[in-house]
């Protein structure tokens, strides 16, 4: 009776992550649950080219410890500013209203500033860029208008 499942669990995977080379690219990816701090907007790039840009903002929890004095700071609020260039996604997206809370996966890509360029200028600092990958919402907001 034992030997059947034996059998079975020793012709299965050996290793749940591998660490041969046969994957042509690695992956930064960053989850977000939190709501959309406004309704998403189309923009148009330089070249005309459309997208969606959204922002969610994230509590951090549980807020810092308390000071010497047992007073404790808030829990910070953080803005992740998203694009996403996929026009299927880009319809739903244009659907959802400030306040809505979402579940998010993007792509996290970081860009090192332009050593010729104005340290004052976007161009000149380091960018981090999340492009949209999936949404799910998990909670659409109250309505702001209750009467009929």
């Amino acid at each position: 009776m034992f030997s059947a499942a034996r059998l079975a669990v020793s012709h299965g995977p050996r290793r749940a992550f591998s660490t041969s080379s046969s994957r042509s690219y690695d992956v930064a990816k960053l989850t977000l649950v939190g709501r959309l701090g406004k309704d998403p907007e189309v923009r148009t790039t330089k070249s005309d080219r459309e997208y969606v840009a959204y922002t969610v903002a994230t509590t951090n929890y549980p807020p810092p410890p308390p000071n010497p004095d047992g007073t404790r700071q808030e829990a910070g609020t953080s803005w992740h500013h998203l694009i996403s260039f996929n026009p299927a996604q880009n319809n739903y997206l244009k659907s959802l209203s400030k306040g809505t809370q979402v579940y998010v996966e993007a792509n996290f890509e970081l860009r090192e500033p332009d050593p010729n360029a104005d340290p004052s200028t976007s161009a000149g600092q380091r960018q981090i860029f999340l492009r949209h990958e999936t949404i799910r919402v998990l909670r659409t907001p109250h309505s702001q208008n209750t009467s009929e």
